[in-house]
């Protein structure tokens, strides 16, 4: 029998989401333009700082989750005083980011790019454990299909809540109040997570091997299909700035209203795709989701200059099939977690899951803007084989490699797989 998760244990526990989430747009989006204009530093040298950052942040990915695993052994205590640390070291690396001229004088662009490094190898490491920890709870509360992807939903979806205020706060608020708003959500994600219900301290602890997860071909299947999808879903979002601003030369005003309706209508999206998973099963429904991105992005392919209020509703659907990658896959690897009999080991199974989030980040660009650029393509182009090149990048290359995933999906994780078919919700 499956304890409730009510909306009081959704929030508690999921709040954490919000902060972890409103981290994102700020580093990649803000900080660039931060340093180039108020300071003068080359984005070729900083975009050299932010992927060696990226890339040890990374690596260090699998080490964290070994260490989850040892501090969830011990005690939920544990677990949330690690966090608190890992909060804090968050909280002032993610400041001194935007406001570097409090250590350094910013006019030495080689001690300010070195300061900046060693902020963003530090934010990065304390979002890292804190995400881990945070993730690994929520898979060890355990539950039946429905239930956990509920628990992931609440994460996710709150999330998504901390993504659409970081996209607005600057602009109104300015950095200060951005900075100064952060650390009050994080302590506040904090805090209900000390009040969050508690999963149990597994007994019989062993030292997690970091290889672990990789014996179990349960593990094996859903992160390839993960990896094939969040490749799929990370190069439209590289490249849709330029598919706006060049294939469909809408204005500049119009840009926040995309990626507003895009994330909005995930995070409203999320209840929906729980109603369906009672049904469907979790598999089957994410199945769903990506076939409905293939029919938004293959409608995407026919769009041209004027087509920016269409091209709403492409935003607005795509992000409908955001919410479904957001939820299904988490609750998937949480029922892989529990049919292995691992629940313990979760940090080292989130370990290498958040590894492949940031891989697929990383070969999206690495895939699509070499492409384009082979193919002709350059920012503010106007000619047809240029923008051709940009349609087939951001419109046919996902479909493509959605439907590699969702045929993975089909053969790996579906056919034959009777934990795939439809669940009852229990009591």
């Amino acid at each position: 029998m499956t304890t409730p998760f009510s909306r009081l244990d959704g929030l508690r526990y999921g709040l954490l989401g919000l902060p972890l989430a409103f981290v994102a747009l700020p580093l990649y989006v803000l900080l660039p333009n931060h340093y180039a204009r108020n300071f003068g530093v080359p984005l070729a040298a900083l975009g050299l700082v932010l992927l060696g950052a990226r890339l040890v942040d990374a690596l260090i990915d699998p080490l964290l989750g070994r260490l989850s695993d040892r501090l969830h052994a011990r005690a939920p205590s544990a677990v949330l005083g690690f966090g608190a640390g890992a909060a804090v070291l968050l909280a002032l690396g993610f400041g001194l980011l935007f406001f570097p001229q409090l250590l350094v004088d910013t006019s030495r662009h080689g001690l300010l790019l070195a300061t900046a490094a060693v902020l963003l190898m530090l934010s990065y490491a304390g979002y890292s454990a804190l995400s881990i920890t945070h993730q690994a709870w929520g898979a060890m509360l355990g539950g039946d299909a429905v239930q956990r992807s509920r628990i992931v939903g609440w994460r996710e979806g709150l999330g998504l809540a901390g993504v659409v205020v970081a996209s607005v706060v600057p602009t109104l608020a300015g950095l200060p109040v951005m900075v100064g708003l952060f650390v009050l959500l994080l302590a506040a994600g904090w805090a209900l997570w000390t009040r969050a219900p508690r999963p149990r301290t597994p007994a019989g602890h062993a030292a997690a091997d970091l290889r672990l997860p990789f014996r179990r071909p349960a593990f094996r299947r859903l992160l390839a299909v993960f990896v094939l999808n969040g490749i799929a879903s990370a190069i439209p979002a590289t490249l849709v700035l330029f598919f706006v601003q060049d294939r469909l030369q809408a204005p500049e005003s119009l840009q926040p209203a995309f990626l507003g309706s895009y994330f909005v209508c995930a995070a409203l999206s999320i209840p929906f795709w729980l109603r369906i998973v009672p049904r469907l099963g979790l598999a089957r429904t994410w199945l769903a989701g990506m076939a409905l991105a293939v029919a938004v992005f293959a409608a995407a392919s026919g769009m041209s200059a004027g087509d920016a209020m269409p091209f709403l509703v492409v935003c607005a659907l795509s992000g409908v099939a955001l919410g479904a990658d957001l939820v299904l896959p988490g609750a998937l690897l949480a029922g892989v977690l529990a049919d292995a009999g691992e629940p313990q080991h979760a940090g080292a199974y989130f370990g290498w899951w958040n590894f492949a989030t940031k891989l697929n980040l990383a070969l999206a660009a690495g895939l699509a803007l070499p492409l384009l650029g082979l193919a002709g393509y350059t920012p503010g182009a106007r000619d047809a084989g240029a923008l051709q090149a940009l349609t087939a990048a951001y419109c046919l290359l996902p479909c493509l490699l959605k439907l590699l995933a969702a045929a993975a999906l089909w053969q790996l994780l579906i056919r034959g797989t009777p934990q795939s078919l439809p669940l009852k919700v229990s009591p």
